[in-house]
């Protein structure tokens, strides 16, 4: 199983920057002033692997447009989970709820798709090194 988060998070990183070529507005719907001044460049995902996560993203933007937002406005305009929930007059539970029905969406096309990404690599590593270092403490 892929870390949903962390390849969300490489694409997000891919999508806001000037190479991909995705046409996204700088700011997001909605959210004028809500988001952070960012001078930082971010680690991005490569090309073929964003223009796949893409395609994923364009089907849950057909099937379920309100999910679509949530990941657009986390993953690339970097709203925090928290500044959602008040935004929405939710709570910060629903919208993570909200946000892992829409993360498992993506998941689901990946594993349609039966493609493996580039990051697969990038990512299984980060996590095995996080889960050894975490028994290493006890």
């Amino acid at each position: 199983m892929r870390d949903m988060q962390k390849v969300l998070d490489l694409w997000g990183a891919w999508a806001a920057s000037d190479s991909c070529h995705v046409d996204y507005s700088p700011i997001a719907a909605g959210f004028k002033g809500l988001l952070p001044q960012t001078s930082k460049t971010r680690i991005q995902c490569t090309d073929d692997d964003g223009l796949v996560i893409e395609g994923c993203m364009s089907r849950l933007s057909r099937k379920r447009p309100y999910d679509y937002q949530l990941l657009v406005v986390h993953y690339i305009y970097r709203v925090s989970k928290r500044q959602m929930a008040k935004h929405r007059k939710k709570s910060e539970k629903q919208i993570r709820i909200e946000m892992q029905l829409a993360e498992g969406f993506i998941e689901g096309c990946l594993s349609m798709l039966d493609i493996p990404l580039e990051m697969d690599l990038v990512v299984y590593v980060e996590n095995h090194q996080k889960s050894t270092s975490a028994v290493r403490t006890f």
